[in-house]
């Protein structure tokens, strides 16, 4: 009789987690969702990554996408915020503990109606932080109507045609200046684990905007977002690689036909095969290419745009290197001289009074 077999024990990362360490709860998302599959990108490309899970933090606001951040990292700090206001949230935390990895996941929903103004001001602030757009062009939670980035043409299951222009979130975001743009397609995992990771890895806002087709409400055919419709207008700008400070591995492709970006710290971006030769570091280039693909009813995927010298939030303000949530009272308090002397000023009138005005 042979002897029992052990079994394989499970593979590492670099700092000793397998890949179950990044699992969250089981996620009650419709089968098939495209929202679970971002999920899986992202427990992929964080395990990849060697994140520590401690030093993530997770927020969402409110809809179907927002439920998800409980389905990744589950050792992970986490936060879901009020409907359109998760921006706010990461504000906040990254200016209490800039120790933290933000991985905020928003809906189209969330982000481009109620939410816009807060999206615009996250990226014109250049916070810290990977910004997930799980986009498939309806309200899932109050059963499919349009949302904001609806395409126009595309139908609802009662044959009801979208009128209004959508918004492009990718375009906004490099309007507004942001460093990272990306758009990717959740059946597509090649693409979208190392954009994630490449996110995960630049020093501002990082705005990734990914088709997620709803099973439920936009798979029809009709819908510009469903699964089939996404298989037959993506257009790849490119191959992705992805290459982390800590490995040392060759990028080995024929010569003209690859682009590297190098991130601060110290990562690679490999572009390979790129489409009409498309460069990432060229804003207007960029929009050009978002606006012909909308012209010719094609979804260009990939990244879109990076300029990895964007200085983030925390320089531009000169705050101190230690995280404000670890400083003692003594160090955030005025003392009290300098008080008195605030208080005697405005008693001696030396302290001119205004009223704040827009």
């Amino acid at each position: 009789m042979s002897a029992p077999t052990t079994p394989p024990a499970a593979p590492v990362n670099r700092i000793g987690l397998t890949r179950a360490d990044y699992d969250g709860s089981k996620t009650t998302l419709c089968p098939g969702c495209g929202h679970n599959a971002i999920t899986g990108g992202i427990i992929q490309a964080a395990f990849e990554a060697g994140l520590e899970p401690h030093r993530v933090a997770k927020l969402s606001g409110i809809g179907c996408s927002s439920k998800t951040p409980a389905y990744f990292l589950g050792q992970s700090h986490g936060f879901n915020a009020v409907h359109g206001r998760m921006p706010s949230i990461a504000t906040g935390v990254h200016a209490a503990n800039r120790e933290l990895l933000l991985i905020g996941v928003s809906g189209d929903g969330d982000t481009a109606s109620i939410g816009l103004g807060q999206f615009c001001h996250l990226i014109r602030r250049n916070v810290p932080a990977v910004y997930i757009v799980e986009n498939n062009g309806v309200y899932g939670l109050t059963k499919g109507q349009f949302s904001a980035t609806a395409d126009v043409g595309s139908t609802q299951k009662t044959g009801r045609a979208n009128a209004l222009m959508p918004i492009d979130l990718c375009a906004l975001a490099i309007e507004l200046g942001c460093g990272f743009v990306a758009r990717s397609f959740s059946g597509d995992q090649k693409q979208l684990r190392p954009l994630l990771r490449a996110a995960f890895a630049h020093r501002g806002t990082a705005v990734l905007d990914v088709i997620s087709p709803c099973v439920t409400f936009a798979d029809h055919e009709g819908s510009t977002k469903s699964y089939a419709a996404v298989k037959q207008t993506d257009a790849p700008l490119h191959d992705i690689d992805y290459v982390p400070f800590y490995e040392d591995i060759h990028v080995d492709y024929a010569p003209g036909t690859t682009r590297e970006v190098k991130m601060p710290d110290g990562s690679t971006i490999v572009l390979k095969k790129l489409a009409e030769d498309h460069d990432p570091s060229d804003a207007t280039g960029a929009l050009r290419v978002l606006h012909e693909s909308r012209a010719e009813h094609r979804l260009v995927t990939g990244l879109v745009y990076v300029d990895p010298a964007s200085r983030p939030f925390d320089e531009e303000l000169a705050v101190v290197d230690t995280p404000l949530a670890q400083l003692p009272l003594e160090r955030v308090r005025p003392p009290r001289q300098v008080l008195d002397s605030i208080m005697r000023a405005y008693r001696e009138g030396t302290v001119a009074v205004g009223a704040g005005g827009g």
